[in-house]
């Protein structure tokens, strides 16, 4: 499994199934990360993702670039059922592990599923 379809997938079970087992595995005991201005250890990080059961759904993700340390990934994810969210994640890595991630998110005033080869129902 790649780097990113490994942190796509830790961040998806994590959030759509509470389930951290690959989450746990393949995240850094001293991870940190910065969500709306607030550093995040790994277990805070992991009750914020928790909260986010249920109500966001993770779509498709593309790795824009990926290599042994770092990994830059976009994804799109649906809150509700009319807010959609563009983010772009930097990631980096310290001996194979996630030690830290850097998200901006932008609100779409569209729907990203229209007009493409995908739907939300794909990935509920």
């Amino acid at each position: 499994m790649t780097k990113g379809e490994a942190f796509d997938k830790a961040w998806r079970q994590a959030i759509q199934k509470g389930d951290f087992a690959l989450y746990d595995e393949i995240v850094h005991p001293d991870y940190e990360s910065v969500n709306y201005g607030v550093k995040l250890d790994k277990n805070m990080s992991k009750r914020v993702l928790l909260k986010r059961k249920g109500k966001v759904i993770m779509g498709p993700y593309q790795v824009l670039y990926e290599n042994h340390e770092f990994l830059c990934i976009q994804r799109f994810s649906r809150v509700n059922k009319y807010v959609f969210i563009s983010m772009l994640s930097a990631v980096s890595y310290k001996l194979g592990k996630v030690i830290g991630q850097q998200t901006m998110r932008e609100q779409l005033d569209y729907d990203p599923s229209e007009g493409q080869d995908w739907n939300w129902k794909d990935y509920e």
